[in-house]
């Protein structure tokens, strides 16, 4: 059961011009459900990603990665849930190659004009002629408010599917941002199982969407984690159809630009956080904040330390306040030369470590209380410097090892 998430309403997810969405029963893994996903974008979309450092990457994302780097233009993504598409050598990337030359003939482009993405099981062969059969389906469904069935289409052990959508104004015109994800499990994405699209009628130059969608992903996907392991699938894409008719933005300074990253980013941070809230088996969405340390990243280790530690994250199931492991995660951050007796830490409102130590004022009946709620923020403060950083995560249940257990069968 996902923690305080609820699917998304349609009503509320704004279409984006140049973006067309459709989804098919093509029974990749299971029957009965949507499993393929089409998303056709208007000529002159540009299209920036960025995707999993995990060196097993999977075929899609290989062929994802080739048809990028070519310089062409985007004119399709394609999306299979239940099947991974990975481990599976040449005859993987021949099968999304041939995912993308069906796409092609489905909507008149070229191949290379397609990108393909994957999710599900790892190491079995992608069942394409089941993809080919179900596309012209797909096709007859396009259309432009169909965000909210495209998130259901690319889930696999999600329970709820993921979209959000924002709303901006540049040069006198109004914008639109709206994207979907899936992920719950072997995540903790790095990149740039976690697919996640977002798309804009914005006009922006190719090289401030190639900044922007770094930015998005490091302020909102970097700082989500499940269970610390990064998946083979991973990717982010941003998408810009030009639609809304206002003046290019080609860089940061431009005018409307922050108002552009802003919509992007609180989408995509909002994507993020659903991720957490409905990681395999969560019953508490846990936010760690990290203040004082001396980089970013030195936050973010210590922040991800608390987050990925099982033994953190079980006790956060439990609602039991152990400071040991705590301090644990905290000390095992390979921070240099932290001076203990300057770390502070605060669960909700409860002060709990002060000078490295347990808070003179603690009660652990304090400490179980601001555990209890199914939020629970978690606050440190390094005593090292002005740097700091969030990251969203969620507890380890019973649910986690049973579905992760059972999750081929």
């Amino acid at each position: 059961m996902a923690v305080n998430l609820n699917p998304p309403d349609p009503a509320k997810l704004l279409g984006v011009a140049g973006v067309e969405l459709g989804s098919a029963e093509a029974g990749i893994r299971k029957r009965g459900r949507r499993d393929l996903m089409l998303m056709r974008l208007a000529a002159g979309s540009r299209v920036a990603a960025v995707f999993t450092q995990n060196s097993f990457a999977a075929a899609p994302v290989q062929v994802c990665r080739r048809h990028l780097a070519a310089g062409g233009v985007t004119r399709a993504l394609v999306t299979n849930a239940g099947n991974a598409n990975c481990g599976t050598g040449e005859a993987g990337v021949r099968a999304a190659e041939r995912t993308c030359e069906a796409v092609a003939r489905a909507i008149g482009c070229a191949p290379e004009e397609v990108l393909p993405f994957s999710t599900g099981v790892i190491l079995e062969p992608l069942p394409v002629e089941r993809i080919e059969a179900a596309l012209p389906q797909c096709v007859a469904a396009l259309g432009a408010a169909n965000w909210a069935d495209a998130a259901a289409a690319i889930m696999t052990t999600d329970t709820v599917p993921k979209a959000a959508s924002r709303a901006a104004e540049i040069d006198g015109r109004r914008i639109a941002v709206t994207g979907i994800a899936k992920g719950v499990g072997m995540l903790q994405p790095d990149m740039a199982t976690m697919l996640a699209y977002v798309a804009t009628d914005c006009a922006v130059s190719q090289g401030a969407l190639d900044r922007l969608v770094r930015d998005a992903a490091e302020a909102s996907f970097h700082r989500v984690t499940v269970d610390g392991d990064t998946s083979t699938n991973d990717s982010f894409v941003l998408i810009a159809t030009a639609k809304a008719g206002n003046r290019e933005l080609s860089a940061a300074a431009d005018p409307g630009y922050a108002a552009l990253r802003r919509a992007v980013v609180e989408v995509a941070q909002e994507l993020a956080q659903a991720i957490a809230r409905d990681g395999e088996g969560a019953t508490k969405l846990v936010t760690i904040r990290v203040a004082g340390a001396a980089s970013e990243p030195e936050a973010v280790r210590v922040a991800k330390s608390i987050a990925n530690s099982p033994l953190v994250k079980t006790a956060f199931f439990a609602a039991d306040p152990n400071l040991g492991r705590l301090l644990m995660a905290i000390g095992n951050a390979g921070i240099a030369a932290l001076d203990v007796s300057r770390v502070e830490l605060w669960l909700g409102d409860v002060k709990v470590i002060e000078r490295g130590g347990r808070a003179a004022g603690y009660r652990d009946e304090d400490g179980a209380r601001v555990m209890r709620p199914a939020e629970i923020d978690v606050r440190v403060e390094l005593g090292r410097g002005t740097a700091g950083t969030t990251v969203w995560t969620c507890d380890f249940s019973y649910d986690y090892v049973k579905i992760n257990a059972e999750y081929r069968t």
